[in-house]
């Protein structure tokens, strides 16, 4: 199935089979700035260029809708769709062509992507984020969530430390209730305190004190606010809608001198979200290859297509050196 292929992808995906597609990612080329999209200046990406720009934003809407409708088509039932967009064109997108395609119903996110620390503009704010609008075919969409680092913020929290690891603590009480009135007692030496009972039985108490899951006071007694919760014990958070932990910086190893490259954790978080091993991941605009990189990367099956012989030769040697790598 791992197929690069040169050529416009409307007509690639017309010849691809219906419903055969897992996830489709596209970065197509933005309605932003003219020249900056001319990457490769090969013969195929310049044809691609003016076509797209020939009568402004609703012949770039006409052409984008063209494809995606096909990518409608190719992807299974339980397939979604990541479409890659900028502030120039993103609400253009979604109205007329996600909405109408995919339906309304099927918007499953927007997705705020901060691609950068900042960005200087001496008369506006600093545009510092993409968009990408994530779709699905229907509601038996494959969804995996995705957990994510703890933020400097939450880590914070867990600020004492002991032979276990760090830990926060937690109250050991809670308000009193007239079911609760029977742990209102002393332990340990400590009360439960006014209109408060223990939020657990003296027995349970007794346990996590064996444990020592209870931080202490000064005097030894239990602190009443000292459940021991450690890092390591918690849940890590998931994903949610706002991804400012993917930014691809100048220096990164990853970089290939590709002007629009986007870091391969980004493209990971999305590929592990919305397929399993062996499903296939379609990029109809591929650039510089970081899609089926990943894609390979986690065991999926790909397929990326674009007009640029650059392009799909960049992309061919960052394959041909991942699996050279493997071996």
């Amino acid at each position: 199935m791992n197929q690069l292929i040169l050529g416009d992808c409307l007509e690639v995906l017309k010849k691809t089979e219906s419903e055969s597609v897992d996830l489709i990612y596209l970065d197509p080329p933005f309605f932003s700035n003219r020249n900056y999209e001319l990457i490769w200046g090969d013969a195929g990406e310049i044809r691609s260029f003016q076509d797209r720009w020939s009568g402004g934003i609703d012949h770039y809407i006409a052409w984008l809708k063209e494809r995606v409708q096909e990518m409608h088509r190719v992807l299974k039932a339980t397939g979604s769709i990541f479409l890659h967009c900028d502030w120039h064109a993103d609400a253009y997108i979604r109205v007329l062509i996600l909405d109408k395609v995919f339906g309304e119903q099927n918007c499953v996110n927007q997705i705020v992507w901060q691609r950068t620390t900042a960005h200087n503009n001496a008369h506006r704010l600093g545009n510092i984020h993409d968009i990408i609008w994530y779709y699905a075919k229907s509601k038996n969409r494959t969804f995996n969530p995705i957990p994510v680092n703890f933020s400097d913020e939450q880590r914070k929290r867990f600020k004492y430390k002991d032979n276990k690891g760090f830990y926060k603590c937690e109250n050991l009480t809670a308000p009193a209730t007239s079911k609760s009135l029977k742990r209102q007692f002393e332990w340990r030496g400590v009360n439960s305190g006014i209109n408060r009972t223990w939020a657990y039985s003296l027995e349970k108490l007794e346990d996590l004190y064996a444990q020592d899951k209870i931080a202490l006071q000064n005097d030894g007694r239990p602190r009443k606010d000292g459940l021991k919760v450690y890092l390591d014990e918690v849940e890590q958070p998931k994903a949610q809608t706002i991804w400012s932990d993917l930014i691809l910086a100048p220096t990164n190893k990853e970089r290939i001198g590709y002007p629009t490259q986007k870091p391969e954790a980004l493209l990971e978080r999305i590929i592990r979200c919305a397929s399993n091993e062996g499903d296939v991941v379609l990029d109809p605009f591929i650039g510089g290859g970081t899609t089926v990189v990943v894609a390979e990367k986690l065991n999926r099956q790909w397929i990326g297509i674009d007009q640029s012989e650059a392009a799909i030769k960049v992309s061919e040697s960052r394959i041909q050196a991942l699996q050279s790598d493997k071996s």
